[in-house]
């Protein structure tokens, strides 16, 4: 499998004419890529910043039919759902994995309607190896949650559902549409379409790394591009109405004390109406999510003040140790792309949650709206649209049963446990390269091999490439990311030949991101963060 960024250029510049031409790196426009390559058509991704930037970075993790759907009535979202979940958990038992969920209850009509609904969400998934609900008694949820407050606990619901890594699937699943053939560019930004007899027959876009722009052909032009939809519809039709409506999910990560636990903490019905978790994730706590409607959309999205106090009060309302701004080790939050309402509305509850397929006048197909666990079932209907169309000859999908790069019978819960299969690689290069094998930092995890791996196999172009999406120590320690900027930096710049100036360059713009993690800054610690370690 050739996954290099230089290797794919030069394939760009002698392949003028496509099948496929996917816009957009995340979850749906990978998938889409992963099964038109595997269908065997010529296919290319075009992605403006690195795979997984935007909202396919930022999920809450989960991997789910969706109970908060189940309340609302939509059972054919949630049995689709679940279903693909089974399907996830099968093709990359890497990256998904189990994970025990509880629900406090504090009254006996709670239990049995939390319950009910369970039970129902059981039957929905039939055998898809996720656990069966049950009820436990007080003492059970305590041990399976110390840090949950006790006072008129009478019990809990436990049930099963998945969890993932979602930026490392977004990978896995670029290296996947290589192995199948596809070609795929990071940094590369769509600038037009180009049409043939009033149709879209292709497309130009830039190398945002050397300004070099480019004109291919292709049968179809998929526009798969989350929150982004609407700036590639414009280049088709320039007064065309927005079909999208980005609603915002914030998160913050904390200490694994405050949950002292393996298991999940779902909170059914905030004081909004919302619902919240309390999630195991990389030896933290991600808590998360919120649903605030905005009106404008980009690539690095900030919390807002409101969510994240939302998001600490209500979790103190449930654990003993209740969480505050200065506890909080990195907070983020992603631009959910749904599809937008008929008229005009500030509740996302009126925003569809299934994925919509829009066909313009000039043969372009857009995607919009779904969530991670359905991408596989996105990209199948969109391929399938394109060869209902007449765009593609029939072929069938295949993707029920591919298994994604990575792959291994059985996650792994060592260092490199992420890796999946490539583990070995790494290990392969630490016997090739001894020097590698130290830690860039004595008191963090994190290997110099792995930096020098996901520059020859994972195609990372920035610091933030490696310690925001391979890593995931932005999103998990936003100060111990900055303590190992530097190192990486040096690392990259040997292995792909940058100056001193470029080192410093990533370090500055890192550093300037890295703030927008923080809830405070290095001079309201007595100590500053260059003397703020803390284990990753």
């Amino acid at each position: 499998m050739v996954f290099s960024r230089d290797s794919f250029i030069e394939l760009v510049e002698k392949q003028k004419d496509w099948d496929v031409i996917v816009i957009g790196g995340g979850a749906t426009g990978l998938g889409t890529a992963v099964d038109a390559a595997s269908r065997g058509y010529r296919t290319l991704l075009l992605e403006q910043s690195d795979f997984a930037k935007g909202t396919s970075s930022r999920s809450t993790k989960l991997v789910h039919g969706g109970v908060r759907y189940l309340a609302q009535g939509d059972v054919a979202l949630v049995y689709e759902a679940l279903h693909e979940r089974g399907l996830l958990l099968k093709n990359a038992p890497h990256l998904v994995k189990d994970q025990e969920f509880i629900i406090p209850v504090y009254s006996w009509l709670s239990k049995y309607k939390y319950l009910i609904g369970l039970k129902l969400y059981d039957l929905l998934a039939g055998r898809s190896g996720f656990k069966k609900s049950s009820f436990l008694s007080a003492d059970k949820v305590l041990a399976a949650i110390p840090g949950l407050k006790a006072d008129g606990l009478k019990g809990g619901v436990s049930y099963s559902d998945g969890q993932f890594d979602d930026a490392r699937l977004a990978l896995n699943l670029a290296q996947t549409t290589a192995e199948y053939g596809g070609v795929l560019l990071n940094y590369a930004r769509v600038t037009g379409l180009t049409k043939q007899n009033e149709e879209v027959a292709g497309l130009s876009f830039t190398d945002t790394e050397n300004g070099k722009s480019y004109t291919l052909n292709a049968k179809i032009v998929i526009n798969a591009t989350g929150v982004f939809v609407d700036e590639i519809l414009k280049m088709d039709v320039p007064s065309g109405k927005a079909i999208v409506r980005p609603s915002q999910g914030a998160h913050v990560v904390l200490d694994a004390s405050f949950l002292k636990g393996d298991s999940a903490l779902m909170i059914p019905k905030t004081p909004d109406g919302r619902v919240l978790f309390a999630v195991p994730w990389h030896g933290k706590v991600l808590v998360g999510t919120t649903d605030t409607p905005l009106n404008e959309h980009s690539l690095e999205p900030k919390p807002l003040d409101e969510e994240i106090e939302f998001i600490l009060t209500t979790a103190g309302k449930y654990l003993t140790k209740e969480p505050a701004r200065v506890d909080v080790l990195a907070a983020f939050a992603g631009l959910r792309p749904l599809a937008a309402p008929g008229k005009d509305t500030d509740s996302t509850k009126e925003i569809s949650r299934s994925h919509k397929l829009i066909i313009s006048k000039s043969g372009m197909i857009t995607i919009t709206g779904g969530k991670w666990t359905t991408y596989r079932r996105m990209a199948m209907d969109v391929v399938d649209k394109a060869i209902a169309l007449g765009k593609l000859d029939a072929r069938r999908c295949i993707t029920q049963d591919v298994k994604i790069h990575g792959y291994v019978a059985k996650m792994r819960t060592d260092d490199l446990g992420l890796y999946g299969a490539d583990a070995e690689g790494i290990r392969q290069l630490m016997k090739e390269r001894p020097e590698l094998n130290v830690r860039l930092d004595p008191d963090f995890k994190y290997l110099k091999a792995e930096v020098v791996w996901m520059v020859k196999n994972e195609m990372v172009r920035t610091i933030e490439d490696v310690l925001s999406r391979r890593m995931r120590l932005l999103f998990l320690d936003a100060k111990g990311a900055l303590v190992l900027a530097p190192a990486v930096a040096r690392i990259m710049a040997e292995e792909m030949g940058k100056t001193e100036d470029w080192v410093e360059a990533q370090v500055e713009a890192f550093t300037v991101l890295a703030a927008q993690y923080l809830l405070y800054t290095p001079a309201q610690e007595n100590d500053g963060i260059h003397k703020v370690k803390a284990t990753a």
